[in-house]
């Protein structure tokens, strides 16, 4: 652009208008056009004082930058710099012009005008303040591990794999509390009273404090991998899953009170009975346990290794338990039995869910669908099922008024579903519940809360004098607005005076006018009336001569032709009637025109007059109430005036001082902000830093009482260490002349072993040919239920006839009265169902079919009988063998579990014997310079020495163990192999002393 023409300037923002015209806007209030390169047209906007809203809504507001303008209002002492520099901050083009804004909060439109080819401002457009609210709350980013309701409020509390724990309020949908931790949460619980939670996470499990607006840690637990939790009804007990293990703690007192071990798998749910007596628990080795909370043992147990068990549900008496797994069933579980399952129809349950009232279930499936099922469960497709989830559902909870159904899924989403009838209708709960208001606050907020309170009455004190202090001003500013305004009034009381004059003349000028107009039209009308009556006169006489010559005609004619008079009478009269009528229409038509006439005059003269009156009636009232409101204005800036003189000079005195004062004061406020910046700086900086070594002095505190209890409990064991020194070596030398006399037993255990083998090996080969010899009668039978099947659909198929024929023959006897319809009935009977040949052949073949089947029955069912009995007398011998063998193998195994024991305990003693030495030797090297040291260095040879050949003794021992126990899992191998039915006990055996061995 060349820009030659104008000032040096700061162009902030530009608008393209159309491929050659942009328009500039710069940091003074300048808009200027340019046309290809050359300046075509430029104007300045005067500053926009914003409305008091949005004033009060800018001051709130810090400037980051010069160049953002609209995004904040300075303060009122710095007013008269932002008045005379306007700056131009956004322009947009538009169909009409462009669009402008010079001040905060402010608009202005320009137009382009057709005559001068120039823009003009043609609307000013005032912006409101702008005040954000949630559009929706957000959503966990992960799978929901956790889903938990409480009694006392209408929450519900979440964790996720995205590190966060969220609280929601489901009857207002509302996020209420949200916090993310620097681990993983697996599980959440929530407390009765809904003041506290539990959450599960990767290394610990926390008991949290649920704050008004913060989520404080109150107690930690060392409960790693923490996947299931839950507080009991009551609220007094707290449940957590570790591994395989279940932990009881008092809620109150935050004791462990019992642990509850016996499941093999991990845990995948847990529940609570109504009364807290009971605690039920399912793990993914298909196993559902009833623990008995006041004596810590098992009551009932019902186990299917087939099913994976992922999510448990209680009816209210906690006598049923609904169970879902892996398997695409819903069990009904009951008495340590499956008394019911539901077939999934191709899905996979996850989750499950029982009202209080006992009457619905509701079960989640891996597609992310949620089924509603009436209790008894139906056997039949019978249930409602509804798409809501993108992913499987993790979790399901109902509160307790059964209202409000809750559903967690994969996708990180959650569902609120309210429960309804057939008809639509929301269920009623007998009571109305009503919910707790109570909240949790530190003492620490409350004091911050306090001092934050008295903080602001003091910067409510400050700002009323500052306040004061600006309305002093204001008041100067507006006595100086009242003097402008006065002078404006006497220049307009005189400039409306001089109008007054020109009206009255004006008025006087119209007042003669319309009295010539009046005389004009009063003239016109007599000359009208005048005209009209000569006219008519002159008709009437024109008239009355035709008549009188036509009287005359009539006489003369009246001699001539009296005989055509006599006739033409009649046609003459006609004629006369005819134009007397005529003419007398013409004067009445020309009397109702005069009358018309008159009357428009009337009215005319009635308007003039009233238009007249009212003319004189509005300028005397609006020269009267003029005269009475600038008389009253005189009155009042007279005295305001009188009284504002006297001020004027005491307000010019103080304003020069109060000028001095405020240069100074904006000095010293510009210093102290720049001084509070650096101290903010600096005080952020110091926080952190004392934040800093709080957390490195609690560490360090913490690290020096574990060295301390470290160094104590070291002390304690070196000084039992000195007093079994010398009992281990007795001791060594014992388990040497017992490793001796095992290694004779082991010896004679190999022998026995060899034997076991080759009574395996005949085993088996007994076993192949009992199998082959069961897959023979397999065959056959499946051969006679093929045949057994066809007979049966025989059956049916003649059932099916008979029970028609009898229907037919029912309805025909009903014609029993009439003979020729049942005749016509047995004929038809005959016709439909006797068929003689056909019959005698079927009849022949049915024969001789039965009979074959009933001879190949009988030789199926004594084969089945005596193959029954070997298989009977096969599966005791092999029980009796087998159990011989577990005996053996017991016994080996708990010998070897003794000897394994023994094993760790002389290991952990030969640790504790070299961490000894290692101290021994250090005391030594310190006294090394005393003269006793060589008579010393002898016993501690002599100690290495042992120590080295007790160590090649152990670690032949434990070669040796090594060798056993691959044997004994070879054998395990051979004996879990075996497909007989009496080998189930010996394999579990098996399977338990492999876990032993592993451990």
């Amino acid at each position: 652009m060349n820009l030659q023409k104008g000032e040096p300037q700061n162009y902030l923002c530009h608008a393209w208008l159309s491929e050659e015209e942009v328009i500039c806007g710069t940091d003074t209030g300048k808009l200027t056009l340019f046309e290809t390169g050359e300046l075509q047209w430029e104007t300045s906007v005067e500053y926009k004082k914003p409305p008091r809203e949005l004033e009060e809504y800018a001051t709130t507001k810090e400037h980051d930058s010069s160049s953002d303008v609209s995004c904040g209002l300075a303060n009122e002492d710095n007013g008269s710099q932002q008045d005379s520099l306007p700056q131009i901050s956004a322009v947009a083009a538009y169909s009409k012009g462009f669009a402008c804004s010079s001040s905060p909060g402010v608009v202005l439109l320009f137009e382009k005008t057709k005559e001068k080819e120039v823009y003009k401002e043609s609307q000013e457009i005032w912006e409101k303040a702008a005040y954000f609210a949630y559009l929706n709350f957000p959503l966990h980013s992960a799978s929901i591990t956790g889903l938990d309701v409480c009694i006392w409020k209408p929450i519900l509390a979440t964790c996720s794999l995205d590190r966060s724990v969220r609280i929601w309020n489901y009857k207002t949908n509302t996020l209420e509390l949200c916090k993310e931790y620097r681990e993983e949460a697996y599980t959440v619980s929530l407390h009765p009273t809904g003041l506290f939670c539990l959450v599960g996470f990767s290394d610990k499990l926390r008991f949290i404090s649920l704050l008004y607006e913060d989520m404080h840690v109150f107690k930690e637990f060392a409960v790693r991998k923490c996947r299931e939790c839950s507080f009991s009804n009551r609220g007094h007990l707290f449940a957590a899953v570790s591994g395989n293990v279940i932990q009881i703690y008092s809620s109150i007192t935050f004791e462990s009170i019992n642990n509850l071990k016996g499941h093999s798998g991990k845990i995948h749910a847990v529940k609570w009975s109504a009364d807290d007596a009971k605690f039920f628990s399912c793990d993914t080795h298909g196993a559902v346990y009833e623990w008995n909370l006041l004596t810590g043992k098992r009551e009932s147990e019902c186990v299917l290794k087939s099913c994976i068990y992922s999510s448990i549900a209680l009816s209210s008496d906690a006598k049923i338990i609904f169970a879902v797994g892996s398997d695409q069933t819903l069990k009904e579980i009951s008495e340590s039995s499956i008394q019911h399952e539901m077939p999934a129809f191709g899905v996979v349950y996850t989750a499950v869910a029982v009202s209080h009232s006992g009457h619905m279930v509701f079960v989640g499936t891996s597609l992310g669908t949620i089924r509603a099922m009436k209790y008894p469960l139906p056997v039949t497709k019978d249930f409602n099922e509804y798409q809501a989830h993108a992913g499987a559902v993790t979790k399901m909870s109902i509160t307790t008024d059964d209202l409000f159904l809750l559903t967690a899924s994969e996708d990180g989403s959650i569902f609120i579903w309210k429960v309804c009838d057939k008809g639509g209708r929301i269920l009623k709960w007998e009571k109305e519940v009503e919910y707790a208001e109570e909240v949790l606050i530190m003492r620490s907020d409350i004091e911050e809360k306090s001092q934050a309170m008295l903080d602001l009455q003091i910067r409510v004190k400050e700002l009323q004098t500052e306040n004061y202090y600006q309305l002093r001003l204001k008041d100067m500013y507006c006595n100086e607005k009242i003097k402008e305004l006065e002078e404006n009034f006497t220049q307009e009381i005189g400039s409306l005076q001089t109008k007054h004059q020109i009206l009255q003349t004006e008025k006087e000028k119209q007042e003669l006018q319309h009295q010539f107009q009046l005389s004009e039209l009063m003239n016109k009308q007599a000359r009208e009336v005048q005209q009209l009556e000569s006219d008519s006169n002159q008709k009437l006489l024109m008239e009355n001569e035709k008549y009188q010559e036509l009287q005359v005609k009539s006489q003369r004619m009246q001699e001539e032709y009296e005989k055509q008079l006599h006739n033409l009478e009649e046609s003459k009269s006609k004629a006369v009637k005819e134009l007397t009528e005529y003419y007398e229409e013409k004067l009445n038509e020309k009397s109702v025109l005069l009358e018309e006439a008159q009357e428009d005059m009337r009215q005319q003269l009635q308007a003039h007059e009233e238009i007249k009156k009212q003319i004189e009636e509005d300028e005397d009232r609006e020269i009267l109430e003029m005269k009475i409101k600038y008389e009253r204005r005189l009155v009042e800036q007279k005295e305001s005036n009188l009284q504002l003189k006297g001020e004027i000079g005491v307000m010019n005195k103080r304003l020069n001082s109060l000028q001095k004062e405020l240069k100074e004061r904006n000095r010293d406020i510009e210093e102290m902000k720049l001084e509070q910046q650096k101290l903010h700086g600096i005080i952020k900086s110091l926080e952190k830093d004392i934040l800093a070594l709080k957390t490195e002095i609690q560490e360090r505190a913490d690290t020096i009482q574990d060295k301390e209890k470290h160094i104590y409990d070291l002390k304690k064991k070196n000084q039992e260490l000195e007093k079994f020194k010398f009992v281990l070596d007795y001791r060594i030398e014992e388990l040497r002349k017992q490793i001796e006399s095992r290694e004779n037993d082991i010896k004679t255990m190999k022998e026995q072993i060899h034997e076991r083998e080759g009574e395996l090996e005949r085993f088996h080969k007994e076993s192949t040919q009992l199998k082959l010899n069961i897959t023979q009668l397999q065959q056959k039978l499946k051969a006679t239920d093929c045949e057994m099947h066809r007979e049966r659909q025989k059956k049916q198929n003649m059932a099916a006839v008979i029970k028609r024929f009898k229907t037919d023959l029912h309805n025909c006897v009903g014609f029993i009265q009439d003979s020729k319809k049942m005749k016509d009935g047995i004929h038809e009977l005959y016709a439909k169902y006797v068929q003689q040949s056909d019959m005698v052949e079927t009849e022949a073949v049915d024969t001789d079919l039965q009979q074959e089947y009933m001879r190949q029955r009988e030789y199926l069912e004594r084969n089945l009988a005596a193959l029954k009995k070997k298989v009977v007398k096969d599966q005791e011998i092999h029980r009796a063998a087998y159990m011989r063998i577990m005996q053996e193998n017991v016994s080996l195994i708990k010998e070897i579990n003794d000897l394994r024991q023994e094993l760790k305990v002389a290991h952990t003693q030969v640790h504790d014997l070299r961490s000894t030495l290692r101290l021994t030797k250090k005391k030594q090297a310190i006294q090394d310079t005393a003269p006793c040291s060589e008579v010393q260095s002898s016993p501690a040879v002599l100690r290495l020495n042992a120590e080295k050949e007790s160590e090649k003794i152990i670690e032949m021992q434990q070669l040796e163990i090594q060798y056993l126990r691959d044997q004994i899992q070879e054998k395990g191998q051979v004996l879990a192999v075996q497909p007989l039915l009496g080998g189930n006990l010996p394999k579990l055996n098996l399977e338990r002393s492999h876990k032993t061995q592993q451990q």
